[in-house]
C-alpha cells in the first residue's frame, strides 16, 4: 500500500516545524546532567510522526531542531538534531497501526505508541546521539552517554505523558470529524 503525500502534510510540516521552534524554549532542566531537559516540542513531533508518518516526523524533528538550535542558541548541535529525527522517522513508521485520524487510537494503539517511541527513543539518544556526539566533536564518552540516557528517559516522559494525551484528544475530534465527512 503505497502512503500518501499531500498538501495536510506539507502544512503538517510547516506549522510542526514552527510549533518546534516556538518550543525550543519551553524546557524544564534535569539540572545535574548538562544541556539536557523536559521539552514538550518531542510531545508534538512524536504526535505528528504518529499521525502524518515518517517522513513529517522526521522533517518536523530535522528542521525543527536545526532551526531551534541556530535561532536560539548561534550554532546547531548536529549529533543531536540527527537522532531528532530518527524519532520522527520511527514513529511515523507505525502511523497506520496507531489509527489516530481514524478515531481508534485506544488501548491497544495506546501501548504500541508507547513501545514504538521507546524503542525509537532509545535508538536515537542510547545509541546514535552519543556515537555522533563522539565522532563529530570529539566529546568524552562518559559525558554523553550519560547526556544521552537522560535525554532518553526525559523523551519517553514528556512523550509517553503528553504526546499520548496529545493523540488521544486528537483522535477522539478527528475520529468524528472523519465519520461526519463521510456520511456527506
Amino acid at each position: 500500500m503505497k502512503s500518501k503525500f499531500g498538501i495536510k502534510e506539507v502544512v503538517a510540516i510547516g506549522i510542526g516545524t514552527a510549533l518546534f521552534v516556538a518550543l525550543t524554549e519551553v524546557q524544564i532542566p534535569l539540572g545535574f546532567i548538562p544541556n539536557t531537559a523536559l521539552q514538550p516540542r518531542m510531545a508534538l513531533m512524536g504526535f505528528l510522526a504518529a499521525v502524518f508518518g515518517p517522513i513529517v516526523g522526521g522533517i518536523v524533528g530535522l528542521l525543527g531542531h536545526a532551526l531551534g538550535d541556530a535561532l536560539f542558541y548561534g550554532s546547531v548541535w548536529w549529533s543531536w538534531v540527527f537522532p531528532e529525527a530518527v524519532v520522527g522517522i520511527v514513529i511515523g513508521l507505525f502511523a497506520k497501526k496507531f489509527a489516530i485520524k481514524d478515531g481508534g487510537f485506544a488501548t491497544k494503539e495506546i501501548v504500541l505508541f508507547n513501545i514504538v517511541q521507546i524503542v525509537a527513543n532509545a535508538a536515537a539518544w542510547i545509541v546514535v546521539a552519543p556515537l555522533l556526539d563522539i565522532v563529530i566533536y570529539a566529546e568524552p564518552a562518559n559525558k554523553v552517554f550519560a547526556q544521552g540516557a537522560w535525554a532518553f528517559l526525559g523523551n519517553i516522559i514528556i512523550i509517553g505523558i503528553l504526546g499520548t494525551l496529545i493523540a488521544i484528544g486528537y483522535s477522539k475530534i478527528g475520529g468524528k470529524s472523519s465519520s461526519l465527512s463521510k456520511e456527506d
